[in-house]
């Protein structure tokens, strides 16, 4: 699995590999409260992975905060998942939550991660089957997961204040152009909209294409038209999640940058006090 996305085509054909974990990542509905008509549905062989529950700090001051490297290694293990497993991760709003949770196995030092390209929707289109969730399998022996958290993929608040000054990394925003401009309301309601100083805007849905990623010539021509060099980016959004869809649209494109401002618009907007 050399790329960063595979398709349901290899996932139907490879699935049955002992090495193999499918992580379903679907939230139960994103920041704009959108959810899935096909909740309750499930790849087969699929785990269940709670983003809200079990891989977010909870006693962050902000949504979606990257939890402890001890945190993650402990519900990986429960999830049966080991160090050498190689992982592919779905949701089934097609593209979504999924590069979130590629993201976070990245920061960990896990390498052998990939998206479904498509997700559910994808699987479902193809005609593959589905199952409920009492038919998938009980994890019944913990993984020997182990984090090895890699820190400069994280960039923080201070890291994001210094740089407006020092114009070492490019920030690309994934909302929307509303949002980004200012003129649309932020979906959580204490929040003004607007963009950190010097950022660029690069809204999550030009990077997809039903529900899919756009081709690797496709998305390089985006990410040229906005962009003079692909040295460093940093990536942020409204809390962190869509900025990883960007992220990995880059990454199919250039193979660079797994930087994220976990806090995002969120933080900044909050702690500036915009």
């Amino acid at each position: 699995m050399k790329n960063e996305i595979v398709s349901v085509e290899w996932l139907k054909h490879n699935s049955m590999k002992n090495s193999i974990v499918i992580l379903d990542s679907s939230p139960i509905s994103t920041v704009k409260g959108k959810t899935s008509k096909h909740s309750g549905e499930y790849i087969p062989n699929a785990r269940i992975v709670n983003i809200q529950e079990n891989f977010i700090e909870k006693n962050s001051n902000f949504p979606n905060t990257i939890p402890s490297p001890s945190q993650f290694e402990v519900e990986c293990r429960l999830l049966g998942i080991n160090s050498d497993s190689e992982i592919v991760i779905y949701d089934n709003l097609g593209i979504y939550s999924s590069p979130r949770i590629w993201w976070l196995f990245k920061t960990m030092g896990h390498e052998n991660v990939k998206v479904l390209d498509g997700g559910l929707i994808e699987w479902k289109k193809q005609g593959y089957e589905t199952v409920n969730k009492s038919e998938l399998p009980k994890v019944d022996k913990q993984g020997n997961f182990k984090s090895n958290f890699q820190s400069e993929k994280l960039i923080t608040y201070k890291n994001i204040i210094e740089n407006i000054e020092r114009e070492e990394f490019l920030v690309a925003d994934a909302r929307s152009k509303g949002r980004f401009e200012g003129v649309e309301k932020e979906p959580r309601k204490h929040l003004k909209s607007g963009n950190i100083p010097g950022s660029i805007n690069i809204p999550y849905h030009e990077v997809l294409d039903n529900k899919k990623y756009k081709s690797k010539e496709e998305l390089k021509q985006i990410f040229q038209s906005k962009i003079k060099k692909t040295d460093k980016i940093v990536f942020s959004c409204g809390s962190g999640m869509t900025a990883c869809i960007v992220m990995l649209a880059c990454q199919i494109a250039f193979k660079t940058s797994n930087y994220l401002y976990d806090g995002s618009w969120t933080e900044y907007a909050e702690r500036t006090k915009i």
